[in-house]
């Protein structure tokens, strides 16, 4: 029968929790880069301008449609080759950018697609320009409309970390990968591994939770409104 051990811990405690800052310090990097990036790509893919268009297009398929270990190594391994050096840390920060942004342009433009046309033409009437509508009136909405999906994504995301394990870069699973080395007890450490993820998960939705708060007061408000109307219509 199967023994569990778990005092290992006392002696892998510092390198737990190195490993789940630098999962942070990568997520966080990435969520800003490449929800910045997406909604870049998002606009282009709505341009009036074909080429741009198909660029941005071209762009999106090429990131969705490629691994993202495939992605990570031709950035670590491939630009090394043609002499350009990137650490494996910005090289991970990079490479999951680029990966989240396919994602995170399609969730947008999606968003974008739900705005009623009226709300342009009305804009336009009020003199705006074309920015100041897309900035004002359209990318508001479009965000708040998709924020869960978004959210779902930043968290796979931040779970496709584990991957830059293979470029060397010390997150959570490469610390993981060296207790089980060392310990040979790698049940223990990837069960402890998978509780710290769950944690990070946790709190990476609360955190964008409290930002949607903020961000969407309006949406709270409806929300808060529209329960209200619905427990007094159940009583």
């Amino acid at each position: 029968m199967y023994t569990f051990d778990f005092s290992f811990l006392n002696a892998f405690w510092d390198s737990l929790l190195d490993g789940a800052w630098t999962t942070i310090q990568i997520s966080v990097g990435c969520l800003i880069l490449g929800f910045v990036l997406g909604v870049i790509l998002a606009v282009a893919r709505r341009s009036s301008s074909v080429v741009i268009k198909r660029l941005a297009g071209g762009f999106v398929d090429l990131t969705r449609n490629t691994p993202l270990i495939v992605q990570t190594f031709w950035l670590f391994f491939g630009l090394a080759a043609l002499g350009i050096q990137i650490s494996a840390f910005y090289t991970a920060i990079i490479a999951l950018s680029i990966n989240t942004s396919g994602y995170t342009c399609e969730i947008v433009r999606a968003g974008i697609d739900t705005i009623y046309h009226g709300q342009r033409e009305a804009a336009e009437c009020l003199g705006l320009s074309r920015w100041q509508i897309l900035r004002s009136v359209i990318l508001p909405q479009a965000i708040e409309k998709m924020f869960p999906s978004l959210m779902s994504q930043f968290v796979l995301m931040m779970l496709g970390t584990s991957i830059m394990s293979q470029i060397s870069v010390e997150e959570l699973t490469a610390v993981g990968l060296q207790i089980q080395s060392q310990t040979f007890r790698g049940f223990e450490a990837y069960l402890v591994i998978a509780g710290i993820y769950l944690v990070l998960s946790w709190l990476l939705r609360l955190s964008m939770a409290l930002c949607y708060n903020i961000a969407f007061p309006r949406r709270r408000k409806v929300e808060a409104s529209l329960f209200v109307a619905h427990q007094g219509a159940a009583s």
